[in-house]
């Protein structure tokens, strides 16, 4: 072990199934020194910071293609981040996903760049469907900033799904996994936002919370994975059709929600399942 990255992160990276070169990277230019910093620190947020449950975590394809499909829970991307610290810690063998950033966040210096070494690129079709078509796991919240811009008094509930990762689904023949964050809410639950700090960083919202500083709580958060869900289709079909198959999903994660909230004694202003007939037609969120 080296200095500040535990022997299970090293250990763990040894065994991650992902094709590095001689100089450690990958063909999307991932690269396995960033990963090993970026690891480690998720990993002590994991364990120690969030003490994150996960559940479920069989109903991951322990190789080949899928979609991790799943709620933005609280106003920063806390969910993200410890979806992929279970998916390494937990699984076996250990998996990487890519998720489906924001195009606002690739014009951060440092950051943008940090995210592609990562693995963590711009959510575009093409993008989405290149890995998927190479066997890779995608992590993609239908809500987009809207899930993670919603404030506290909506807390838990589905905010409208785009439709695009279905037709991406159907198209690559991906089998889609639901998933609930439980506990993000509580961590970084937004009051109200400030718009003249959101132009000036070029984010789309700036939270506030009751501690007014935009940070995470140590709060303890669950994921909680549910089984596979498959669709037939070649992604033309109609939108009809399609809207139906995203409430299929959401309905998933809503029930997820709903087990997830109950189970730690969470109440919720509004059932997530009572949100789930809203839909976007387009690619957002693919």
């Amino acid at each position: 072990m080296s200095l500040f990255v535990p022997s299970e992160v090293d250990e763990r990276l040894a065994r991650l199934e992902l094709p590095f070169n001689k100089y450690g990277l990958d063909p999307y230019g991932i690269s396995r020194d960033h990963l090993r910093i970026a690891y480690a620190a998720v990993t002590w947020m994991y364990r120690h910071y969030f003490r994150v449950r996960t559940y479920g975590i069989d109903y991951v394809p322990a190789r080949g293609r899928a979609m991790l499909i799943g709620n933005h829970s609280g106003s920063l991307p806390v969910d993200g981040g410890m979806v992929l610290a279970s998916l390494f810690l937990e699984h076996d063998p250990p998996r990487h996903a890519h998720g489906m950033v924001e195009k606002f966040a690739q014009l951060w210096p440092i950051v943008s760049q940090w995210f592609c070494r990562v693995g963590q690129f711009t959510g575009l079709p093409e993008h989405a469907t290149r890995l998927l078509e190479d066997e890779r796991m995608l992590m993609v919240f239908p809500e987009g900033v809207r899930g993670t811009g919603k404030l506290y008094s909506k807390r838990y509930s589905l905010q409208r799904f785009g439709t695009g990762f279905m037709r991406l689904a159907l198209r690559t023949h991906s089998p889609i996994i639901p998933f609930a964050f439980i506990g993000g809410e509580e961590a970084v639950p937004a009051m109200f936002h400030l718009k003249t700090l959101a132009k000036l960083t070029g984010a789309p919202y700036w939270p506030v919370p009751p501690h007014l500083v935009p940070v995470p709580l140590p709060v303890q958060c669950d994921i909680h994975y549910g089984p596979a869900l498959i669709f037939e289709g070649d992604g033309t079909e109609s939108d009809e059709i399609i809207e139906d198959y995203v409430r299929t999903v959401k309905r998933a994660i809503a029930e997820l929600i709903v087990f997830g909230t109950n189970q730690r004694g969470i109440s919720v202003p509004v059932s997530p399942l009572e949100t789930i007939g809203d839909v976007e037609r387009g690619e957002e969120g693919a």
